[in-house]
């Protein structure tokens, strides 16, 4: 397996590449990482399934995605494919570890710099991805609510039925979602759609990342809103953020129905008290 990735990242690349050290590093919740150094140049890799490629090539998809707005520093894909049984992907390696109160601050600015950017299709996106290991939805949609309700939320919803989630209230918020939004100008903005702490940081050069990306064309609030899920960003950054392009009104009682949607998702990956959880904010959602 890996003299064929040494080989995929040769042809790439131009340079003859064999790797000597491999070193397992964190590749989020779902797939194996590995630090993989010829001890000139190192890369990271990370390794799942072979069935599991495609979200492979949408993650590298949606990190040119980012790539090519020229504002935040995202890990360059370099390629990805199929050895054997693995599926895998090939990025840049960025030393992490550094960051202070300056990097934080740049990270919003360099995050409001890339909501600006915009698709005259609507909401969506090119090719479906994932959210963790769950299939996203992206159907170009014209119309945001519609967009949230049917392929967010909604299609959640008929997920966690399956795995036996018990949501009595569902189609009385599916149904009022287009009445929660109606005063929300919305733009479509390119989101990372997973930017929680795991998923940004900076290097050591204090440079702010963010990585792993379940990227689509939506409400920019969505990435702001998810910051604030599992315990919040440093102030700095929503300072940044705000300098550049400063939050709607309104975003404070948004927020909640915005981070249902992982809180579900979760239900659906991990179970546990997440029904229970996503049943609270749907009752603070509705008053």
């Amino acid at each position: 397996m890996w003299t064929e990735i040494d080989a995929h990242i040769s042809r790439v690349t131009g340079e003859k590449f064999q790797s000597q050290q491999k070193r397992s590093v964190s590749g989020g919740c779902i797939n194996q990482g590995y630090a993989v150094s010829d001890d000139e140049r190192t890369y990271f890799v990370k390794l799942n399934q072979a069935s599991q490629v495609a979200m492979f090539e949408a993650e590298a998809l949606g990190l040119e995605e980012m790539l090519n707005t020229a504002s935040i520093r995202v890990p360059k894909p370099l390629c990805w494919g199929t050895a054997g049984n693995s599926g895998y992907i090939v990025l840049e390696w960025l030393e992490m570890g550094g960051g202070n109160t300056n990097s934080w601050q740049e990270m919003g600015r360099k995050l409001a710099a890339m909501h600006k950017a915009t698709s005259s299709q609507g909401f969506g996106w090119k090719i479906n991805n994932t959210i963790g290991s769950t299939p996203q939805i992206n159907t170009w949609t014209a119309d945001w609510a519609e967009f949230y309700g049917k392929h967010r939320l909604g299609y959640q919803f008929q997920l966690a039925r399956r795995r036996g989630g018990s949501f009595p209230k569902q189609e009385k918020l599916l149904a009022a979602i287009a009445e929660l939004l109606a005063d929300h100008q919305v733009e479509p903005a390119l989101v990372h759609g997973d930017l929680w702490g795991g998923n940004a940081g900076c290097t050591v050069s204090g440079e702010p990342v963010i990585f792993d990306p379940a990227t689509y064309f939506g409400d920019r609030e969505v990435d702001i809103a998810m910051t604030e899920l599992f315990g919040g960003f440093p102030s700095a950054f929503y300072q940044g953020y705000n300098e550049v392009f400063p939050l709607d009104a309104g975003y404070e009682q948004r927020k909640t129905l915005y981070n249902l949607y992982h809180i579900i998702n979760h239900f659906n990956l991990f179970g546990g008290g997440y029904a229970s959880q996503a049943n609270r904010m749907i009752d603070q959602i509705l008053g």
